[in-house]
């Protein structure tokens, strides 16, 4: 990976968060909560203050990630559903003329799977799924060492696909606990270690069901790896086994075989993502 010093700004529902980024990762963070109930220029503002504090000294390039739609070529947002003011934002047309340096714009799932390109596990593999397993269901996509975004850079919104009655991030997220259970998947997890039959019940069922959307996947891109990140990602020891049941019927068996489904271990992956937009 070229050495360049670059920021990258990871704005998610809940924080916003700027770092100084080198090859060797993250050097200096700030972050804080983001004002999602403010306007267009409240947030451009909070941002804006993040990056003044971190100084620009010697950075060649602002990478920007964000939770929804995104004009990869223009730098253009759209339709934050956790930042309602956000319904179209130049993003990098005005951090441009604000830093004068070269700035990029990708949504979430798509900074996922690049930071686990240049940091992550990533690294060894030309083709590979860097999926988002958490609040919600999304993959970022790697082809022959390249990144597929499609020409709105909404490929790989895996949990959009119908499934069963409903779609597959209703079944293969975070959202599955409280849509099928009644609870939260951080009292399923607890509950789980803990030795509770039920919760590990829940934690199989949730496993049959990622499985099928992993299934699905495997048949549209046949992968190298498949990479799961956010917060479900990290409980992948109690429900792995229930993955490759539920892939027990998949016809192509040599894909099976030479396939990995591991965790991702970078931290801030959004962060280093977001900056390393610039590497490619």
């Amino acid at each position: 990976m070229e050495e360049k010093r670059l920021i990258g700004v990871d704005l998610g529902g809940t924080n916003v968060r700027a770092a100084h980024i080198s090859s060797e990762g993250i050097e200096k963070m700030n972050i804080e909560a983001v004002k999602s109930k403010g306007s267009v220029q409240d947030v451009l503002e909070q941002i804006y203050g993040l990056i003044d504090q971190l100084g620009l000294e010697g950075i060649e390039g602002i990478g920007l990630g964000v939770p929804g739609p995104v004009d990869e070529d223009r730098g253009i947002v759209y339709e934050l559903i956790n930042i309602p003011a956000w319904k179209k934002v130049e993003v990098k047309k005005k951090f441009e003329e604000r830093y004068g340096i070269p700035v990029k714009v990708q949504n979430d799932a798509n900074c996922f799977a690049v930071a686990e390109k240049f940091y992550g596990k990533g690294h060894e593999c030309r083709s590979f799924i860097g999926l988002i397993v958490g609040t919600g269901m999304a993959g970022g996509i790697f082809i022959n060492d390249q990144l597929y975004t499609g020409p709105n850079s909404m490929a790989g919104e895996f949990g959009m696909i119908k499934y069963l009655d409903k779609f597959y991030e209703y079944y293969s997220c975070g959202q599955f606990f409280n849509n099928v259970h009644g609870i939260s998947g951080k009292e399923a997890y607890k509950r789980a270690v803990s030795g509770d039959k039920q919760a590990i019940d829940m934690w199989k069922e949730f496993g049959n069901h990622l499985g099928t959307a992993i299934e699905a996947i495997l048949y549209a891109y046949d992968p190298e790896k498949i990479i799961l990140g956010g917060s479900l990602g990290q409980s992948l020891s109690l429900y792995e086994d229930y993955i490759w049941t539920a892939l027990d019927n998949f016809a192509f068996k040599n894909s099976l075989k030479n396939l990995k489904i591991e965790a991702s271990e970078l931290d801030n992956p959004g962060l280093l993502g977001a900056a390393a937009l610039h590497h490619l």
